[in-house]
C-alpha cells in the first residue's frame, strides 16, 4: 500500500513515522494527486513540534502544504484536468489530514495549477509556498509597481529570495536586509539591489542612503517582533508595510499612528482565491519560462529520510534554501 508520513505526538523529528494507508478515492470535484516531491517548510517543523496556533489533529496526523505530482484519479464534476497531467499543489489548509507528506493525497481540483514544463520535479516541488507568499504580499497586498524601493527582510530564506526575483521581474528595486555581513555577496548574486547587514549597520540609516534619503516605498516584514520599530522608520512616509510572518516570536505591539499603510498577511487569504491563484500561476509561469524566478535548492532527501530531513531543517544548514524529499510510488 501508498505510505505516508504521520506523526502522533508533539515533539522532535522523531515523532514522524512512515505507515501503509490505502488510497483515498476523490469526492466530487476532487483529485488525486500522486506526490513525485515535496518541500520541507518551517511551517511544517511548527506543525510537528506543537509551536503552530492552529489545531493539529492527534494522533496520526499529517504533515505537508505543498509539493508536486501527476493527477491520478478524478472525482465527479472535475473538469479542465485529466489523468498524467503534472501539477503543483497550491494550498493544502487542512494538512494535518491531507499534507502532502505521501505518496498520494487527494484535495480539491480548484487546489492545483498546471506545473510549468521548465521546472524540474525537485523545482517544482518547492517553488509555490515561498513565490506565492512573495507575490500576494508585495503584488496583491501592497501594489508593488516599477521603481518601487522595496525592503525585503531575512532576505537569504526561501521568502525573501522569492521577494528578490518578483521584484525584479516587476521592476522594483530590492533592498536585502540580513542579520549577518557574510551574507551580502550571496544575495548580491541572488538580485539584491544593495544589502543591510544589521551586524554592521544600522537598518534605518543604511535603508536611507540606499533610497536616497526618501525611505523604502514598501516594507516587506516576515520576521515582526520588536525589530518592527526599526522598519517603520525605515519606511518613508505614506509607504507600505506588510507583515506576512512570524520568525521572531517576541512579542511586539501592533503599529499605531503610524504615516504608513499596515497590512498583515496570511498566504492562505489568496491562495484559497481561484481568481488570484490563477494571477498566481500566470505571473510564475511567465517568470520561469523568462528565468526570473528560480528557487534555491538546498538538499534532496528520500521519503524513508524524513526524520534526517527535519534535523537538516532544524540545525539551520540550508541558509535559506529550500530542502526536496523525493517520493517513489
Amino acid at each position: 500500500m501508498p505510505r505516508v508520513v504521520v506523526f502522533d505526538e508533539f515533539g522532535g523529528p522523531d515523532v514522524m513515522h512512515v505507515v501503509e494507508e490505502p488510497v483515498v478515492e476523490p469526492a466530487v470535484g476532487e483529485v488525486r494527486v500522486r506526490i513525485e516531491a515535496f518541500a520541507v517548510n518551517p511551517l511544517d517543523q511548527m506543525m510537528r513540534s506543537g509551536a503552530l496556533p492552529a489545531a493539529v489533529g492527534l494522533p496520526h496526523a499529517r504533515l505537508g502544504v505543498e509539493g508536486t505530482g501527476v493527477v491520478d484519479a478524478l472525482g465527479p464534476e472535475v473538469t479542465g484536468l485529466d489523468i498524467g497531467d503534472p501539477v503543483i499543489l497550491t494550498a493544502i489548509p487542512d494538512a494535518s489530514a491531507r499534507g502532502s507528506y505521501a505518496e498520494y493525497t487527494t484535495l480539491p481540483a480548484s487546489q492545483v495549477v498546471a506545473r510549468p514544463a521548465e521546472l524540474g520535479i525537485t523545482e517544482a516541488a518547492a517553488i509555490w509556498v515561498a513565490y506565492s507568499t512573495a507575490y500576494g504580499a508585495l503584488v496583491e497586498k501592497a501594489g508593488m509597481r516599477p521603481g518601487d524601493q522595496v525592503l525585503i527582510t531575512a532576505a537569504s530564506g526561501g521568502v525573501g529570495r522569492a521577494a528578490i526575483q518578483i521584484a525584479n521581474q516587476i521592476g522594483a528595486v530590492p533592498i536585502a536586509l540580513t542579520r549577518h555581513t557574510a551574507r551580502r555577496d550571496e544575495l548580491l548574486a541572488a538580485g539584491a539591489a544593495a544589502v543591510v547587514a544589521t551586524d554592521r549597520t544600522d537598518v534605518v540609516e543604511a535603508v536611507r542612503h540606499h533610497t536616497g534619503g526618501t525611505g523604502a516605498d514598501i516594507v516587506l516584514d516576515v520576521v515582526m517582533g520588536p525589530g518592527q520599530q526599526d522598519l517603520l522608520k525605515a519606511a518613508r512616509p505614506g509607504g507600505t508595510l506588510v507583515a506576512a510572518g512570524f520568525l521572531d516570536p517576541r512579542p511586539a505591539p501592533f503599529p499605531t499612528g503610524t504615516p504608513l499603510t499596515i497590512f498583515s498577511y496570511r498566504s492562505f487569504e489568496h491562495t484559497l482565491d481561484a481568481v488570484v491563484v490563477r494571477r498566481m500561476a500566470a505571473f510564475l509561469n511567465a517568470g520561469v519560462r523568462l528565468g526570473a524566478l528560480r528557487p534555491a535548492i538546498d538538499r534532496v532527501f528520500a521519503l524513508d529520510d524524513i526524520v534526517e530531513a527535519h534535523r537538516h531543517l532544524e540545525k539551520g544548514l540550508h541558509a535559506g534554501k529550500k530542502i526536496v524529499v523525493t517520493v517513489q510510488a
